[in-house]
């Protein structure tokens, strides 16, 4: 398994990479990641997972970003922003490695701890980012659960990736 950039060679194939229809209500199709990907370049990190020539999934990390700007006392975080596994290809450990591929990202940066925020309902991703370590911290971005894993606690294995 790797990682890519989004390229002109493979933006197609991106922008036809499609979850199951139950999960579509939650988490946003590629295309609109790539917008905000293009309109905050200096926050937004967009690969393509890949499992030898086959794309079977699309992550998005964010970096330095404060949920509340209003608040001065709103620290900096950094995460998870989208992750999108193909219809077909979830259960085969692309999830758990694009979620490990954006923490050794993180750790890379210099910072210990990955935000990720999760809508709420049956099939929804909560159990998955659990069942990896993170946990709930109380607050809501949005309508969506916030949750964070602190890097520093014994790991689950991350792999080494490029990208």
């Amino acid at each position: 398994m790797r990682l890519e950039k989004v390229t002109p060679a493979n933006v197609d194939a991106a922008l036809a990479l499609r979850v199951r229809p139950d999960q579509e209500r939650f988490v946003s199709p590629v295309v609109k990641s790539l917008a905000e990907a293009y309109v905050q370049p200096e926050t937004a990190w967009p690969r393509l997972i890949f499992d030898g020539d086959e794309l079977v999934g699309f992550v998005m990390a964010f970096f330095d970003v404060r949920f509340d700007p209003d608040d001065p006392g709103d620290r900096l975080r950094s995460g998870l922003w989208r992750l999108n596994i193909a219809d077909g290809r979830q259960g085969r450990g692309y999830g758990r490695f694009a979620v490990e591929a954006v923490c050794e990202e993180v750790r890379r940066r210099g910072q210990s701890r990955v935000t990720v925020s999760w809508a709420q309902g049956e099939g929804g991703p909560e159990q998955f980012y659990l069942r990896l370590g993170f946990r709930r911290t109380g607050e809501m971005s949005d309508d969506q659960v916030v949750g964070e894993l602190d890097l520093d606690q014994p790991s689950t294995g991350s792999r080494a990736v490029s990208g």
